[in-house]
């Protein structure tokens, strides 16, 4: 890793850390960069979401005033967000990594149109909105399965399921999915580094660089423009997306 590397891996896991704690899609940033870099892809996903986990604990220290009276309600999705989250990083490591070079475009993609759908898909789902029970335990441990697979804009999941099935202020869903998408992705992280190689030295730029990024989105994030941001992520997975089809033929 040459010192353009370690420039464009820093801004990007600033960035992430930053999108993380917004909109939930950080991953579409760090992912590309590594892979740009010319990290395999299977390699960019474990260092990634091992590198991650801390600036996903900024983002629920700087929301900890919207989780006050929620712990309750945390604690019940948080146990079926890490259950699906042990399966998902299971199947990352035990189907064959071919497997993982077709389906990854495909989930790039599917993620990229629901960070554009987001706004378009909560105002739709909110006119139905339940106070959620076993629905919304299920629809989290799905995503939860998606995420400790690959896990890019779990976050705009996430906030869809809650924003759909709860009726809170969507500040408040934002710190309840903030603290699912660290949950999924500590439980990855924990079964990532006991069981296969992760560069650390990536995981570890990742981590400095999205816990700054995670503190200052969870304070500052709300500032931003949000058709901009999404803009923004949706090219960048776009791009990444490409550039693995094209690796892949």
């Amino acid at each position: 890793m040459d010192v353009w590397d370690f420039g464009l891996l820093t801004v990007a896991a600033t960035g992430a850390g930053a999108v993380n704690a917004v909109v939930g899609s950080g991953s579409l940033i760090t992912f590309p960069a590594l892979i740009a870099m010319g990290y395999p892809p299977i390699l960019a996903t474990v260092s990634n979401n091992v590198g991650l986990v801390p600036g996903m604990g900024g983002a629920v220290y700087g929301y900890r005033r919207e989780l006050a009276g929620q712990y309750p309600l945390l604690l019940r999705l948080a146990a079926a967000a890490g259950s699906g989250a042990l399966i998902g990083s299971l199947l990352l490591l035990s189907l064959p990594s071919a497997w993982f070079q077709r389906i990854v475009p495909v989930l790039i993609g599917t993620a990229c149109v629901l960070v554009l759908l987001q706004p378009i898909l909560a105002r739709r789902l909110a006119a139905g909105r339940r106070r959620g029970g076993a629905w919304l335990s299920s629809g989290v441990f799905a995503t939860g399965v998606y995420g400790g697979y690959f896990g890019a804009a779990q976050g705009v999941v996430l906030i869809g399921l809650l924003g759909a099935l709860r009726t809170e202020d969507l500040q408040r869903l934002n710190a309840v999915k903030n603290a699912l998408a660290l949950t999924v992705n500590l439980v990855a992280a924990i079964v990532f580094v006991c069981v296969t190689t992760v560069d650390w030295r990536v995981a570890g730029i990742v981590a400095a660089g999205s816990t700054v990024g995670g503190l200052l989105g969870s304070r500052y994030g709300r500032l931003l423009p949000p058709v901009a941001l999404r803009a923004t992520i949706a090219a960048v997975g776009l791009l990444a997306m490409a550039d693995l089809i094209a690796r892949s033929w």
